[in-house]
């Protein structure tokens, strides 16, 4: 009988159970820093021996750091980095194309869109995008796509979205999504905009391309962790603005205590929809706690689970990266 996983699970414990489904493959993780999800994701799997750890991120001094420690701890590992900064989608293209260009990397067949940034205050890219929506969607929306090749002759391949409970602060505003270049910007609002993005993209590519690729695609709430995701705000301060949000909207959790998870807790339901074979018959679908999220006990916004709202972002997001993907 398959082990059974919950909210208290780490993943040591489901790398462990999973071990032959990691082993030999190649998968590719954005936001690796130490310290957080993305890290502790990777060197929890580096022991199951996968063929490949692609380490991404912006700041390329941290994301040696985390490949130097798996190299550490693992030393048959091969690992390679890559530079990627989401905020800005031309680096976004250049990444890929590095990747593209790697002849020893023929198969991606496990993406994780780990990277995002959370509560930031309101602020425009380069692109002209509100910097939430472009670092935790646009940019994770065009790698993906611009990689697909490479993802797609898998065998079985699989791309991660690590979403958030965060996506009941906002759906997405079609019509307005730089809240009136900041006018109307509440920083719990926008990244709960581009949390639901998370969410809405992993269905589509479930949708439309696991007919076609044999694709599965799945987005997650990890769990509230104490990561340097947060490090930059007050939290004194910026829980009552969460709790106000909320609040207005409704939400139990302005309301409740969060029950916090230790950082292996937290990169536990990422490894399951990495690699859990079950999951194969829940295509599209949103995690929590190791478990196929319910709409009914757990946050489930009816706004990110529509296949009306996936296919209207998907159209949104290609205008906006200025480039449509035929499939």
């Amino acid at each position: 009988m398959a082990p059974t996983f919950d909210a208290t699970s780490t993943a040591p414990q489901l790398v462990a159970a999973l071990a032959n489904e990691i082993r030999g493959k190649t998968i590719l993780t954005t936001g690796v820093s130490p310290g957080g999800i993305g890290a502790a994701f990777v060197e929890a799997i580096a022991i199951a021996q996968p063929s490949t750890l692609i380490l991404a991120g912006r700041n390329a001094a941290k994301v040696q750091a985390t490949a130097d420690a798996i190299t550490k701890a693992n030393s048959g590992v091969k690992i390679r980095t890559l530079q990627l900064d989401l905020r800005s989608l031309g680096a976004v293209r250049a990444a890929a194309a590095e990747v593209l260009s790697w002849n020893d990397v023929s198969v991606i067949d496990v993406l994780v869109n780990n990277a995002g940034i959370m509560a930031v205050d309101f602020a425009l890219t380069v692109d002209g995008f509100e910097s939430q929506l472009a670092s935790n969607h646009l940019g994770p929306f065009l790698s993906t796509n611009l990689i697909m090749d490479k993802i797609s002759a898998s065998k079985s391949p699989r791309v991660v979205n690590v979403s958030s409970d965060g996506h009941r602060l906002h759906p997405i505003r079609f019509a307005d999504y730089n809240f009136d270049n900041g006018t109307l910007c509440n920083k719990w609002f926008a990244y709960g905009q581009s949390k639901t993005a998370n969410i809405l993209t992993a269905l589509w590519l479930a949708e439309k391309l696991g007919p076609k690729y044999g694709l599965h695609a799945f987005s997650l709430h990890p769990g509230v962790i104490g990561t340097n995701l947060g490090n930059h705000l007050n939290w004194d301060v910026e829980m009552t603005g969460l709790r106000d949000a909320d609040k207005t909207l409704g939400n139990r959790e302005g309301w409740e205590d969060f029950k916090f998870k230790t950082l292996e807790q937290g990169a536990a339901t990422t490894v399951y929809a990495a690699f859990d074979p079950a999951l194969k018959a829940h295509n599209g679908a949103y995690l929590q706690d190791c478990h196929v999220a319910d709409p009914w006990t757990d946050t489930v916004k009816p706004w990110a689970t529509s296949s009306v709202e996936s296919e209207r972002l998907w159209k949104l997001s290609e205008k906006l990266v200025g480039q449509e993907f035929t499939y």
